[in-house]
C-alpha cells in the first residue's frame, strides 16, 4: 500500500505477480486431478482450466513490463518464498471452489494493491506509466470477473 518507489521494487513487485499467477495456475490444474469423480463437474473443469490459461496469459503479460524496465530483477527463490509466506492459501479450503476463490480474491486484492500503489507514486519509471497501469487495470478486472464466476458456479451448483 506504499507508493512504489523505483524501478527495482516495481520489478520485485511484478515478479510476485507472477509467481503469484504460477501458484494460481498450479493449484487449478492440481485440483481437477485430485477431484474425486462423484464430484466432477463439466463447469468446475471449465472454471479451473480457464483459470490456468488466464494465469498463464498474466504472466506473460507481467514478464513483458519486467523486460522493459530498467532493472535487475530478484532472484526467483526469494519471489516464490515471500509468495508462499504471504499470498498461498492454506490447502485445508472446504473444497475445490473455496480454494479457487481464495485464489482469486487473493490475486485481486493484489492488483488493486499495485495499482493503489503505483498511482500514488510520483516516481518515473522506465516503462510507460499508462501502458503499465492499463495492463495491471485489465489483469484486476480479469480477477474481479474470475471471483464473480467463482461465487456464480457456487451458487449454481
Amino acid at each position: 500500500s506504499y507508493p512504489v518507489a523505483n524501478d527495482h521494487q516495481l520489478a520485485r513487485l511484478l515478479q510476485i505477480g507472477m509467481v503469484l499467477e504460477e501458484v494460481v495456475e498450479a493449484r487449478a490444474g492440481q485440483h481437477y486431478e485430485t477431484l474425486p469423480a462423484a464430484e466432477r463437474h463439466a463447469a468446475i473443469e471449465d472454471l479451473l482450466e480457464h483459470a490456468a490459461t488466464e494465469s498463464a496469459s498474466h504472466r506473460e503479460r507481467l514478464e513483458h513490463l519486467i523486460a522493459d524496465l530498467d532493472a535487475d530483477p530478484v532472484a526467483y527463490d526469494e519471489i516464490e518464498q515471500l509468495v508462499a509466506a504471504r499470498y498461498e492459501s492454506d490447502t485445508d479450503t472446504d473444497g475445490v471452489l473455496y480454494d479457487q476463490l481464495a485464489n482469486e480474491e487473493t490475486a485481486y486484492k493484489f492488483y488493486d494493491d499495485l495499482v493503489t500503489a503505483i498511482e500514488n507514486s510520483d516516481v518515473r519509471f522506465s516503462i510507460d506509466r499508462d501502458r503499465l497501469l492499463a495492463t495491471l487495470r485489465e489483469i484486476r478486472a480479469d480477477e474481479a470477473a474470475g471471483v464473480e464466476r467463482v461465487t456464480d458456479l457456487m451458487d449454481s451448483l
